[in-house]
């Protein structure tokens, strides 16, 4: 039991490491990459599961990659589990940005730099733009009407009338509530 508990630890370490060390673009990247490491990969856990993760990882304080690995790496392996899915979140960008303050004065004012980052922005929309429609796509098939409108009134929210981000998953979060109290939750 013990090694198969400690090869689970070591292969979300290795997972978590990888999908770090290979990502760029935050935290919604790294959740995406998470979804589909653990949930179409690795079978770990549910598709619902993840959005729920992405949305408490969202709306904690601190940064969502390493909000939704503690969730995750919780989930999988308790207090074990959760220090391996960190550690192989932030090892990789420690690294990166200790190399980088090294050498800052000689990355500053590369053009080649500059332009490599300029080229990953657009890889980085790409991939955000597969999260919102693959987590979107997930929340329409479940047909539930409030859920689509909740989605909805959020986009028209945020991009129209400008409201914060943290004012709707606020909103959100009390409607949940409402509707849980309410016992209408599960059918929502």
């Amino acid at each position: 039991m013990k090694r198969k508990k400690g090869a689970m630890l070591v292969r979300l370490f290795g997972a978590m490491l990888t999908i770090s060390a290979c990502t760029f673009g935050g935290g919604f990247v790294i959740v995406s990459l998470m979804k589909r490491k653990f949930v179409d990969e690795y079978g770990w856990l549910e598709e619902s599961e993840m959005l729920d993760y992405t949305a408490i990882a969202q709306s904690c304080p601190g940064a969502i990659a390493v909000n939704a690995a503690i969730l995750v790496g919780w989930r999988m392996g308790g207090a074990a589990g959760m220090i391996a899915a960190v550690a192989g979140t932030v090892v990789p960008p420690l690294a990166i940005m200790m190399l980088i303050s090294a050498c800052y004065e000689a990355f500053a004012a590369n053009p080649y730099v500059a332009m490599v980052l300029s080229g990953m922005q657009a890889g980085v929309a790409a991939v955000l733009c597969d999260v919102v429609l693959s987590m979107g796509r997930g929340v329409l098939a479940q047909r539930s009407a409030v859920r689509i409108a909740v989605m909805a009134a959020a986009f028209v929210a945020v991009h129209v009338l400008h409201v914060g981000v943290a004012q709707v998953i606020l909103g959100a979060a009390a409607l949940g509530a409402l509707l849980s109290a309410a016992g209408k939750g599960a059918d929502a």
